[in-house]
């Protein structure tokens, strides 16, 4: 069948994938009108999958049942302990653990905004999201704590409440028998453990707490890079992130109606279970709304890694029989050059997915020579779209390479050229996104949501141009944006924290390019006459006022002045082609 014939059949009157019209803020949106109206009814949803294992971490093995039993009784706690309702701010801040996922759905359950901070962020980058964000509880795992711990006074003072801290004993740090708390630290944090020891439920009558939620009220703040260095808090609502789910679900149900015969029947004999290999963190948008919540409402087993590894996701695709893995395209090169991809048993493998970062053709010729039984598919979106816009799999992506695929039907696009106009088909300009996945704007800041959202339109700063099917190409990247191995570093942060080293003038922060993690941090540093500094000295400068994979991976020493326009901005593509051809 072809997509066109397919698209129309899912969206029709009566079908799952209906699509209705709505008004939005006061703005006339297409939605999916069998859209689920919260995340507390997706984890509802989520229980009737039962004694299916729903969380694989290390050893340990949580079924869907006794992860709702667990979500259940932290979300007694936020009422009945902290005294959150809908509304509230509750952060989490921590690597991927099944106590994130905990967390996450017990806070969903009573309408807390959810707020995943970045868990490689430092002390004061975590300080900043907690005060921007005014979270009222804050649930982190012990390195974090100990990232957090000089600031919690101050935090405190400002409205941080509390603070409820997991895996204390756990291995972070490489040390075989971790060292306790120490007195001040347990003073400032519960146990989490104990938390859920005092609220567990037992026999059939594990139930949540009461709570009135709507499609439209608030539901997570993620932070994405600001044009200032400082994140903003992308604002979304139940509704933006319920949608993503049928998004997904409707791009599985097209791939289905216009695969293959040999495609159909390859997917009809794997596992009952689908079993996805979480490669990415849970405090981005793709490994929350993309990966979290679809396993929970499909019923699919998360298996959560410690650490990326190409080493260990090949261990475990055999092990637990992976059906699906990808994340970043960095991940499934990573894989398939590893020196043990012909050792393990891959077979079971049916699909690598992966968004966020450009996607070279030779990736796709690679995945179809290693995973001759699976597909690939390539997908867009952004923070602001609550992931995804388009996707781009099957026989189109084949086709297609090039493409992150045809807009998901709920989904409208332009191509705006300079002065607002639409541009026509082939032509470049900026994308713009409208639909019920875009999020409000961001948390306390009219002026960069008013300089970014119009009349529901989404001005995603990338350049792009559709073809005379509507297929979106990605000609370029958000200005100023280093796209590494999927993380958005923004170059005025990584300039900010160059620019406060007394020997730098002047600093360019530019995307160096890099076969497997796309793109790597380049900085061009102009010096004060008459003062020194080397690549190491100015890179531990860096490493320590922001994170690790922000650090300038490649540092050049440019004599004279940058390359400036007329308005005194950085020519950064003169400038990158100059070095780089250097």
């Amino acid at each position: 069948m072809s997509l066109p014939a397919a698209t129309e059949q899912l969206t029709a009157p009566g079908q799952m994938y209906e699509v209705a019209e709505e008004l939005l803020d006061g703005i006339p949106t297409k939605i999916w009108k069998n859209c689920p109206p919260s995340l507390r009814a997706i984890l509802e949803l989520s229980r009737l999958h039962g004694d299916k294992t729903f969380l694989v971490y290390e050893d340990d093995r949580i079924t869907f049942e006794d992860h709702f039993a667990e979500a259940a009784a932290f979300a007694h706690a936020l009422v009945e302990r902290y005294g959150v309702s809908v509304g509230d701010r509750v952060s989490i801040a921590m690597r991927n653990f099944p106590e994130w996922v905990i967390a996450f759905w017990g806070a969903a359950a009573v309408g807390a905004v959810i707020v995943p901070l970045n868990a490689w962020w430092t002390g004061p980058e975590l300080a900043y999201g907690l005060e921007d964000s005014g979270s009222k509880v804050l649930i982190l795992d012990r390195e974090r704590l100990e990232r957090i711990a000089p600031h919690l006074a101050e935090l405190r003072e400002r409205g941080l409440a509390h603070v409820v801290v997991a895996r204390v004993n756990d291995d972070s740090g490489g040390l075989a028998e971790p060292a306790p708390l120490s007195a001040e630290l347990e003073k400032q944090a519960d146990l989490l453990e104990d938390v859920l020891h005092d609220f567990r439920q037992t026999g059939g009558d594990v139930s949540l707490p009461d709570a009135v939620i709507t499609p439209d009220d608030n539901a997570t703040i993620f932070y994405t890079s600001g044009t200032t260095g400082k994140p903003k808090g992308a604002l979304g609502t139940q509704r933006n992130i319920c949608t993503n789910l049928m998004s997904l679900g409707f791009v599985n149900a097209r791939g289905q109606l216009t695969a293959s015969e040999d495609q159909t029947a390859r997917r009809s004999s794997g596992s009952a279970q689908n079993s996805y290999l979480l490669s990415v963190p849970l405090f981005h948008a793709t490994g929350c709304h993309s990966i979290l919540v679809a396993n929970a409402a499909a019923g699919g087993k998360l298996v959560m890694m410690r650490r990326w590894n190409p080493e260990r996701a090949l261990e475990l695709i055999e092990r637990e029989q992976i059906t699906i893995f990808g994340g970043v395209p960095t991940m499934a090169w990573q894989v398939i050059e590893s020196p043990d991809f012909a050792k393990r048993d891959t077979s079971s493998v049916r699909s690598i997915g992966y968004g966020g970062a450009p996607a070279p053709p030779e990736l796709l010729r690679k995945i179809r020579e290693h995973f001759p039984s699976g597909s690939a598919s390539n997908g867009y979106g952004l923070t602001e779209t609550s992931s995804v816009t388009s996707m781009n799999a099957g026989e189109d992506y084949i086709r297609k390479p090039d493409s992150v695929g045809l807009p998901v039907p709920v989904c409208d696009v332009r191509v705006v050229g300079a002065h607002g106009e639409d541009v026509p088909s082939g032509e470049t300009g900026e994308l713009w996104i409208k639909g019920p996945n875009v999020v409000r704007g961001y948390w306390n800041k009219p002026e960069a949501t008013a300089a970014t959202f119009t009349d529901g339109w989404l001005h995603s700063g990338d350049v792009a141009k559709l073809d005379d099917e509507g297929f979106i190409y990605i000609v370029d990247r958000a200005k100023d944006m280093v796209i590494r191995g999927g993380e958005n570093v923004y170059s005025a942060e990584v300039e900010a924290a160059i620019f406060e080293h007394p020997a730098v003038s002047d600093v360019a922060v530019i995307g160096v390019p890099h076969e497997v993690l796309g793109e790597e941090v380049g900085a061009v540093v102009v010096l004060k006459p008459g003062a020194s500094l080397t690549t190491g000295e100015l890179r531990a400068h860096v490493a320590q006022r922001i994170a690790s994979f922000k650090v300038p991976s490649h540092v050049w020493f440019f004599d004279g002045e940058l390359p400036r326009n007329p308005a005194g901005k950085v020519l950064k593509r003169e400038l990158r082609e100059q070095v780089l051809d250097s």
